[in-house]
């Protein structure tokens, strides 16, 4: 995949007009469903999923608009309007930013408090409805390492949380712009700033989608310890959990977190499969009951 993708990234330059030298040193920083890579000169570029050209260039737009009002977030590189496709697959190029680290739980939520807050964005921004449900049934489709009777329940699963959200959750914070996919690696706290990230799955909707992300690591994965979540809640100014739609956002959001492993588990079982089925059974209720041990795939 390296050097696939190193070719790749060097003929997106080369169509951007970003010389090769650029390019030819770059090193891979994340090579997964998106692909980054660390270029000369203070760039990084971003090779998304095939299809995935009108999600790319929101990505820049949301960005930009993000700067535009003082919202610190990574910035798209001066110059290049918008993503170059490359063999279907479109390329976006950034500002690298400083020396950082993940946000830790008050910190994300003092970001996401301002996000929430700013204005409704322009048409021209075409944001979507978020969509808490993407790509779900693809990945319970190719999740090789299910049995039928398995993949029957998830689909079962998904089926009954799609008609809840579709029925339309309980009444809370007014609807307004939402990051999609809000937890601390997709925060960058430098020395004097914390930067927001990957906008993939940015969109209009409920607030507390992005908030629940946090409330599930606290109590049903057991990651966070409860100063630290109290902490959080202190930071944005409520609790998502005393929310009635709390329990239907937390249960996307551990059928995301089991379909995630199922994907990782059919690229490779022998890494993978115990950790995807062993989040399986605690979604079925064949663990315990929650806070559940869940190992972070690697």
């Amino acid at each position: 995949m390296t050097t696939a993708s190193h070719a790749l990234l060097l003929r997106a330059c080369e169509a951007t007009g970003l010389p090769a030298a650029h390019a030819v040193g770059a090193e891979p920083m994340r090579l997964g469903e998106n692909e980054i890579w660390r270029l000369a000169h203070g760039i990084v570029a971003r090779i998304s999923r095939t299809g995935q050209s009108d999600a790319a260039a929101r990505e820049i737009a949301v960005a930009r608009w993000l700067n535009a009002l003082g919202l610190p977030a990574v910035r798209p590189l001066d110059g290049i309007p918008g993503p170059v496709e490359v063999d279907g697959r479109p390329v976006t190029f950034w500002h690298r930013l400083p020396p950082h680290r993940p946000a830790w739980a008050a910190e994300l939520a003092l970001i996401l408090r301002r996000l929430h807050s700013l204005p409704r964005p322009p048409e021209s921004l075409r944001l979507t409805r978020l969509d808490p449900f993407v790509r779900l049934a693809e990945r319970i489709d190719g999740a090789t390492t299910l049995a039928g009777s398995e993949r029957s329940w998830l689909r079962h699963r998904l089926a009954g949380l799609n008609a809840a959200w579709s029925a339309g959750p309980p009444p809370g914070l007014p609807e307004t712009v939402v990051h999609g996919d809000a937890w601390g690696g997709n925060v960058a706290v430098t020395s004097d700033a914390a930067y927001l990230l990957d906008f993939e799955r940015t969109g209009l909707g409920p607030p507390e989608w992005d908030l629940v992300s946090t409330a599930v690591d606290h109590r049903t994965f057991g990651l966070l310890t409860d100063a630290e979540y109290a902490a959080f809640c202190t930071a944005y100014g409520c609790d998502v959990t005393d929310w009635p739609g709390y329990p239907l956002l937390s249960s996307v959001r551990e059928l995301r977190a089991v379909c995630y492993a199922l994907q990782h588990a059919a690229a490779d079982p022998p890494r993978h499969r115990e950790q995807a089925h062993h989040r399986l059974a605690c979604l079925q209720g064949r663990r315990g009951p929650r806070p559940w041990h869940w190992t972070p795939l690697g």
